[in-house]
């Protein structure tokens, strides 16, 4: 057991969920300079990137569950070592979602049963869309997002550009559903502001585990299915 890689993909899913959702918490509608919806988009992806240069090498860097399960469908990742990625990953998450709580409960008015950044459908949906478009939505973009996980780290894809891609690929993802659900894609990620939201967001947390891990397997099936070359590797793990 490498716990070199566990501590990885806790240090890195913290990361995402920290800067992704501290993004949407703290600056999206900040007076006067908030970033809004493209801000919140970028800073999702670019914390993937910044996170795949940094941890690729050492455990894929796969911050997320369904990323995880998508791989491992996909023939890309040991089945043996996905309950101890996702343990790590929603571990990481959860703290990432315990410190952005500190922080931002230090502001005048914060107000954590506003969303906290958590994901929603129906009334706490963004855009009040129902559950079955919020599903499709899901499951959606979760599984193009691991054909694109899979595509780019091909052992035949360019060298050194799959965090971009991936990265990019995570902005695009956001750029279209934050109004849908406020984007998960990511259980890990939806998990660790739901516990602090409660009520609505747990009872439906269960959407942003099952959409994007049915996603990532038909991601990672699909791609495994298409290409026939001698695979590659996650973000630059070898």
């Amino acid at each position: 057991m490498d716990l070199r890689k566990y501590a990885a993909e806790l240090i890195g899913t913290f990361w995402l969920t920290f800067m992704g959702c501290g993004s949407a918490v703290i600056a999206a509608a900040f007076p006067e300079v908030g970033i809004g919806l493209l801000g919140v988009a970028l800073t999702f992806g670019l914390s993937v990137v910044t996170m795949a240069y940094a941890i690729g090498h050492i455990s894929g860097c796969h911050l997320n569950p369904a990323v995880t399960l998508g791989l491992t469908a996909g023939g890309r990742f040991p089945a043996a070592q996905v309950v101890p990625y996702i343990i790590a990953q929603v571990i990481g998450a959860i703290a990432a979602a315990a410190l952005l709580y500190v922080i931002a409960s230090g502001a005048a008015g914060f107000d954590v049963a506003k969303g906290f950044a958590s994901n929603g459908y129906g009334e706490h949906s963004p855009g009040h869309y129902n559950l079955t478009v919020s599903f499709i939505t899901e499951v959606t973009m979760t599984a193009m997002f691991l054909f694109v996980i899979m595509g780019s780290t091909h052992g035949k894809a360019p060298a050194g550009f799959a965090p971009l891609a991936i990265g990019l690929a995570l902005v695009m993802i956001h750029l279209v559903s934050i109004p849908v659900t406020n984007t998960s894609v990511n259980p890990a990620r939806s998990t660790g502001p739901a516990l602090f939201v409660g009520g609505w967001a747990l009872e439906q947390l269960w959407l942003f585990w099952v959409a994007p891990l049915i996603g990532g397997v038909i991601g990672g099936v699909v791609y495994r299915g298409l290409s026939s070359e001698p695979e590659g590797v996650v973000a630059g793990k070898k």
